[in-house]
Formats: structure tokens, sequence, C-alpha cells
């Protein structure tokens, strides 16, 4: 059984027409219990939008190669495109009215199906090697001639990763629960477990709750990490976790380390996997880990290979994004890896046990590796001079600060948890992605030199929270500018709107309430610290943390 295209498209719009988050979940639940089993793997990666897991593939479309399909289909001009974009600030919405305009040519033309649909996005994001170009723009030409044109519109606004429905990942956690009688708790157990809400859905269906319970993490299936929260102080931060363990915050990136017998597969924080582009790290793991088949949680940092000491983040990023001379680069930039936790081990699923029994456990299958693979440092203590030593020792060795652990602690995948904190010496910061930017003029001319930024707000959309313009080297603007170019989705003068995919660590002065912008929120005197390329859109701090946070300011409710 078949679904036409039409249908999701319905479905979308009345999602749009519906803010209420119990209407929305009501409209999904409805949806997926009446949807053909064969689909229910794929709807839900359309409804997000996501199309595709974040560890599986990327479809590899930006804005240049699909609107060279749009004025392929619709006969417009690039230009005349751009400036419909322009005029209605959404590049969807733009594409409807032109194919509105564009004369109906139903001779030749299918209906398209969501199998279809999804069938056609796989094909665009298998394309590689010579040509791969022109086999993208050919198969999005061929769904859009068949598209009418709200069909077009959110065609394009899924490519763009810009659906516009207002459904989070909780909403839809929430409707695959109601369709199924399956309690949430048991839906976002095994979404966590799984990282796959299609498989989820269609389990939900085929077997309930028991077939959910039975769902389990899968060695080479990377897993969305525990996140911690910021403390002002080491005192508040022991007071909080109760028996604390005290780790060194390491200045690194997050890695997620799969071994399967003899192979190693590691993934980055955004769950890409990184293996390619880090040799080193894969031939000391090799040799570090005694257990058959583990998943590994740890961080690993850039040192200077005659003092030891971490380099900056940015040398991180070089690593990461290697794909030719990675193993000179990993010479010139040699790693070392620090293992902080361990979420399965041979069969055995170890998330629901205590930090304490699972740093023991770790301790027993990972071996030291001449100072390139080993665990991290660990002081066991809720004296407060005892942690403050340890504290100063690791911001003495160039490391970003310290964790703060409840020892009796489970390891809750994907959330950022009340017992895990981290303590440094700089003050709050934000995770922001970039939605627009502005061209640069006299010195900064041929640079996007300023950054309009956005924070999540409960329906996972983006809201301006303010624009940042210092902060940046010029050698940081040419990267900024090279990494943001291909999501230019139009230009407005010298402004120009960006798809979200970039995110960026920002400090501030303060959060001001503010009816400049959608969110209510403007940043005083914010500043790049960072490009935080390890994180994906889905961590972009929300409008409620901007809200404590500016609670904390000693401001009033709102």
């Amino acid at each position: 059984m078949v679904m036409d295209y039409s249908v999701l498209a319905g479905v979308y719009e009345r999602l749009i027409a519906n803010p209420s988050k119990l209407e929305k979940t009501a409209i999904l639940a409805e949806f997926l219990s009446g949807a053909p089993a064969s689909l229910l793997e794929i709807l839900p990666h359309l409804i997000t939008g996501d199309i595709f897991s974040e560890w599986d593939r990327e479809l590899g479309v930006g804005p240049g190669l699909l609107y060279n399909a749009v004025a392929f289909v619709s006969g417009v001009s690039k230009r005349e495109l751009e400036n419909s974009i322009r005029v209605h600030g959404d590049t969807g919405l733009a594409v409807q009215e032109i194919f509105e305009r564009k004369p109906q040519t139903t001779l030749f033309s299918e209906k398209l199906t969501v199998e279809g649909v999804y069938e056609s996005f796989t094909k665009i994001a298998a394309a590689s090697g010579k040509g791969a170009q022109n086999k993208k723009i050919k198969i999005l030409s061929d769904l859009l001639s068949n598209a009418t044109p709200v069909e077009a519109m959110y065609l394009v606004r899924t490519v763009l990763s810009e659906l516009r429905i207002g459904v989070a990942e909780g909403l839809l956690r929430d409707a695959i629960a109601s369709a199924f009688d399956v309690e949430k708790s048991v839906v976002e157990r095994a979404i966590m477990l799984t990282n796959n809400m299609g498989l989820v859905a269609k389990t939900a269906y085929e077997s309930g709750a028991e077939g959910l319970a039975r769902l389990t993490v899968q060695v080479g299936r990377p897993l969305r990490p525990m996140l911690a929260q910021s403390m002002p102080s080491l005192e508040e931060a022991i007071k909080g976790a109760g028996r604390a363990a005290i780790e060194v915050k390491y200045d690194g990136a997050r890695v997620q380390i799969h071994k399967k017998g003899g192979e190693i597969r590691i993934f980055s924080r955004r769950l890409e996997e990184v293996t390619n582009a880090l040799p080193d790290v894969v031939s000391a793991a090799k040799k570090a880990i005694t257990a058959g088949d583990v998943i590994l949680d740890g961080e690993t940092v850039a040192v200077d290979p005659v003092t030891r000491r971490p380099k900056p983040f940015q040398d991180i990023l070089r690593r990461f994004r290697r794909k030719y001379g990675v193993e000179e680069k990993a010479l010139e930039i040699p790693f070392e890896t620090y293992i902080f936790d361990l979420l399965y081990a041979d069969g055995e699923l170890l998330i629901d046990e205590t930090l304490e029994m699972r740093r023991k456990r770790l301790a027993s299958i990972v071996k030291a590796e001449t100072k390139k693979f080993m665990l991290a440092d660990q002081l066991i203590t809720n004296n407060l001079e005892e942690a403050l030593s340890f504290y100063n020792r690791a911001l003495e060795a160039g490391h970003e600060g310290v964790m703060v652990k409840n020892m009796d602690s489970t390891y809750v995948i994907g959330s950022r948890v009340g017992y895990m904190y981290k303590v440094k010496p700089i003050a709050e910061t934000l995770d922001l992605v970039i939605l627009g930017a502005v061209w640069g003029e006299g010195k900064r001319a041929g640079w996007l030199s300023s950054y309009y930024l956005g924070a999540r707000d409960e329906l996972g959309e983006f809201r301006y929270v303010g624009r940042v313009a210092t902060g940046v080297t010029e050698q940081q603007l040419a990267d900024y500018t090279e990494l943001l170019r291909p999501y230019i989705e139009y230009t407005d003068g010298l402004e120009v709107r960006l798809m979200p995919k970039v995110v960026v660590e920002v400090g501030y002065q303060e959060i001001q309430k503010s009816p400049k912008y959608d969110s209510g929120f403007a940043l005083r005197f914010p500043r790049v610290i960072r490009l935080r390329d390890d994180k994906s859109i889905e961590e972009v701090d929300t409008l409620e943390r901007m809200e404590e946070l500016y609670k904390k300011q000693g401001h009033p409710a709102s």
C-alpha cells in the first residue's frame, strides 16, 4: 500500500495551522495509527525533516544545487528565484509561488508518493564521485517536475532542513505513544537506546510495549551522549552531586568509541563517523581495549608534540575535517584520548548501573596505552579543599576545568542531567546557531563578518537572539566565510540568510528582554568564543535556558 505525498503535505499543513502541542500530538497520532506499516520507518524522519538519522548518511544538497533544480523545472532564472526568496523570507514559500505561476504540464507527470520521495532522497545521498552534482540535480528536478506547488514547497523545505511545522522530537515521541497505546516512558527509552525513531514507531505498531522493551543498543550505532549542567562554583557542584567524583574537564572533542571484535569505529558528538580521520586513536584503542565488544565515552585532545600541553580547539577540528593527508596531520597534531565512561561491554548494557560500578568495569578493560589512550583523571572526594587543589592542577595543565559527577548516578543517554556538572573559570556561555550574516566592508570586504544568532524554542524552531561581530580574527573570518558560503539561501544587499547548520559558542555581558527579535531576548555585547563544529543544531541552547539565565541575573520571571 502506497501513500501519496500530498497526504503527508496535508498533514504538514494541519500541523502549521494548529499551534497547540496537544493538537499537534493528536494530529500526528491519528496519522501514524492509520499509516501503512511499511512506511512507519520512514515517516518519523520526514515529519521531523531530518530525512536520515545523523549517523546514517547526509543528503549533501545545499541551496546552490537546489536552486539549479528549481530554476530548471520552473523556467525562472536563479536571480528571479533569489529575489522571490528575499521577498518571502522563506525558500519554500517562494518556490510555491513560482510553481503556482508556471504553466501546468500534467500530460506526463506522475503523482508523488512518500515511498518515491524517500527513495529519491536515498539516491541523492548515495550519489558520489564524478558527475555527482549533476545526478543530484537530475533527481531533484524529477521530483519537482511532478510536484504540485504545495508539495514543491515542502520538498524544498525538507531539503533545506527547514520544515517549519513545529514538531520537535519530544512531540513526535508522544504521538508514537498515543498512536500505538504505549507509555511515553517506554517509547522514550526505546528511542534513547536505538537512536532511530522510525524503528521505534514500526516496533510499537508491530509488538507494542513488549517489542519496544526488547530494543537495545547496537555496537556500531552511536548513541547521544549524556550532557552536563554548568555550575558557577566548585562548592555548589559538590553539594549538588552528593557523593562526588571529580574529573578533569578536557578541552577536546567528545568521542564515542565502538569496538566490535577487532573493528574500531569512532563517532563525534554530532554522531558523525570520524574513524578514517583518526587513525592514531583507532590504533591506540585496539591496543588499549581488552574487551571484545564495547561502547566507550570519552574526549580526545590535541596536544603539542613536544610539551604535551593541550592545543586550541580549532586544531582538533582540523583533524576531524581531514579527508586527505590524514597520517601526516596525525603526526603534526597528535591526539591523547581520555575515557570516562562505559555504556556497554560484551553483551551487557551498563547505562542503568552506577557511575562507581561503570568506572570499576572501565578500569578493568582499558589499559593505558603509552599516554595516548587512558582513563580520565579522577578524584573521589567531597572535601572542598582537595577538590580545589585538583581543579587548580587541571587548569595549570591547560585544561578547561573539572567535571563533578554523582558516583551513584546512572548514564542518561541524550539528556542534560542534574547530577553531572561542569565547572570552569569563565562566565556562562551559550551555544547558538548562525541564521544569517553580513558581508563586510573595507578591511573585511569579501568576508561574512557579523552573524545573526538563534536559539531553539520549545518546538525546535530557531528564534533570533542577537547579532555578533566581535571575537573573530581575520583568519577565522576567512574560515567562517568558507564554512558558511555553501549554506547561503539568499542575499539582500549585504545581508545573507543561511541554512541553520553552523553552531558557535558565544559569550556575552548580559541577556536582555527585547522586542527587536522574535525570541523576545537580545544579547548585550556578545562575542564569538569559538566554532562548535562538534555540536549539532539539536544541541543549540533553548529559549528556556536563556530565560533561566535571565532570571539568574536578578530579573523577575516574565
